[in-house]
């Protein structure tokens, strides 16, 4: 199946009432898992590369070449996405890479310079075809400024995404980047109403630590766009650990990693379903 434009897959999950799962990348066996997963649950699904896995890597170019050839020869719809670039360079490299989207993360920032960051990405983006995330309220977990209580506002969400003209917005509702335990608290109500407020997609980072239950509510009242990426590097590295830890002369990373590739496969068909019931 052709690489598809997270476009076409959030829109139709968004006109269904579903959700779609976005889950990160961190090197080739997360994308390979990713999609595994995806074609088991018989579902689509979003491969994100963050700005970190970037630096990781040390370019854009390998990881990014390396998911969209994992994407295109894919069962199931597969959209490549940039995910919290800070870095509007980065962004424009994405875009000439033949990402089909992008979220531009400018949160740091004070209200209006966000605006017209934001702004500025969304014109070169939308010259290309490329669809546009962007984050309003600072989301918890990712030190300095945010902060887990921070929320969202209704009103400033829909003059931010008619200032910026973006085509999904990142909200904070109670979530947080990088926990362990899921047992985050949403604001349901609240997610209800910026889906009253804006007439573009919502988009709920730090989902690892939101339940299986409350990801199903979440949907129910107006999230569309799900990012996943802690709760799957735990399960990747579990694997690892259990195989080393029955195996303990192992040396070759194929054998160890194996396990770690089909423990996230299952944890992403299992998610797939809870965002999107057949």
């Amino acid at each position: 199946m052709p690489l598809t434009p997270t476009d076409e897959i959030v829109r139709r999950a968004r006109a269904a009432g579903v959700g779609v799962g976005a889950f990160n990348v961190l090197q080739l066996e997360h994308a390979q898992a990713i999609v595994a997963g995806a074609e088991a649950a018989d579902r689509p699904v979003v491969l994100q590369i963050s700005e970190n896995t970037v630096r990781y890597h040390g370019a854009l170019e390998p990881v990014a070449l390396a998911s969209l050839a994992v994407a295109r020869a894919a069962k199931v719809p597969v959209a490549v996405h940039l995910d919290h670039a800070e870095n509007p360079d980065l962004v424009r490299e994405a875009v000439a890479l033949g990402l089909g989207s992008v979220m531009f993360d400018a949160s740091k920032l004070p209200y209006a310079e966000n605006v017209a960051a934001t702004r500025e990405v969304v014109e070169h983006c939308h010259q290309h075809g490329v669809w546009v995330e962007a984050e309003l309220g600072e989301i918890g977990g990712k030190g300095g400024a945010h902060t887990p209580g921070v929320r969202t506002d209704p009103e400033e969400a829909l003059a931010f995404v008619t200032a910026t003209g973006v085509d999904a917005l990142a909200v904070a509702v109670g979530s947080a980047h990088q926990m362990v335990t899921r047992d985050a608290v949403l604001d349901f109500e609240l997610i209800a109403r910026l889906r009253e407020a804006v007439d573009t997609p919502l988009v709920l980072h730090g989902s690892s630590g939101v339940s299986d239950v409350d990801l199903a509510a979440a949907i129910a009242a107006g999230m569309t766009k799900v990012n996943v990426s802690t709760h799957l590097n735990k399960a990747f590295t579990q694997a690892i650990r259990t195989h080393l830890a029955e195996h303990p002369n192992a040396f070759d990373p194929r054998h160890y990693l194996t396990p770690a590739r089909t423990a996230v496969a299952q944890e992403v068909s299992h998610l797939l379903t809870v965002l999107s019931p057949s």
